[in-house]
């Protein structure tokens, strides 16, 4: 069993599309960041970077005590090994897949992330940096469209690079972004979409937070405003 400590973001949705295409046990942890539950003591025991997702394996593959692990990136390695699926067969393969899964984590997330923040949750706009974030994130739309040219996805086969890069697509209206600019990304978008797994991940995430929920004040307040001396 894996307890799956997430509530439904791009990177929470990342563990769900993996869990729900290998159909290992788990269970879901709801971890409302919005409520700050990301700062309770028993959480930071096994995320202290106070950030979702997080996973404890009940049953590590050495037999041993249950493993912790959070970063989205790093579970998707850790879950990829643990079932030898989804991260390639060869030495060759696997840089490949893991430098594209890398380009996620230090590009598309973040520069997305910043695109979500001043377009969408920022108390008053701020045009530098809305125009900085929506042209940064379609460059990056533009390279991985670039990528996608004559592969069905990212490596060739679906992979743990697929499963984190789909989340940040998946807001590209909200992002200022038309799929129809990136032929080959919006037919790599469309069949991940199509996939049974993709369905039941983000089926269990509208279940826990609907995507249409309005964010509160407060909630920003909790999300945005923390220091370390805060926490």
């Amino acid at each position: 069993m894996i307890d799956l400590h997430y509530w439904p973001t791009p990177n929470g949705h990342k563990i769900t599309l993996f869990l729900e295409e290998t159909g290992l046990d788990y269970r879901i942890v709801p971890v409302n960041i919005g409520a700050g539950d990301q700062f309770k003591p028993d959480f930071l025991a096994i995320a202290p970077n106070n950030r979702m997702p997080a996973i404890v394996d009940h049953d590590p593959a050495d037999g041993g005590a249950p493993v912790s692990v959070f970063e989205s990136g790093a579970i998707l390695v850790y879950l990829a090994n643990k079932t030898g699926r989804f991260f390639g067969e060869t030495p060759r393969e696997k840089i490949d897949t893991m430098q594209w899964l890398m380009w996620q984590m230090g590009g598309l997330g973040p520069m997305a992330g910043q695109n979500h923040h001043f377009n969408r949750y920022a108390s008053e706009p701020i045009p530098y940096a809305i125009d900085r974030y929506v042209k940064e994130t379609n460059r990056l739309y533009g390279v991985l469209d670039r990528r996608l040219r004559g592969r069905d996805f990212i490596t060739g086969t679906y992979s743990i690079a697929d499963m984190a890069c789909y989340p940040w697509i998946v807001p590209h209206e909200a992002q200022q972004q038309d799929l129809d600019d990136f032929p080959d990304l919006k037919r790599w978008f469309d069949a991940i979409r199509a996939r049974p797994a993709t369905i039941e991940a983000y089926r269990k995430g509208e279940e826990i937070r609907p995507s249409d929920a309005p964010m509160t004040d407060e909630q920003k307040k909790i999300l945005f405003g923390q220091t370390a001396a805060s926490i």
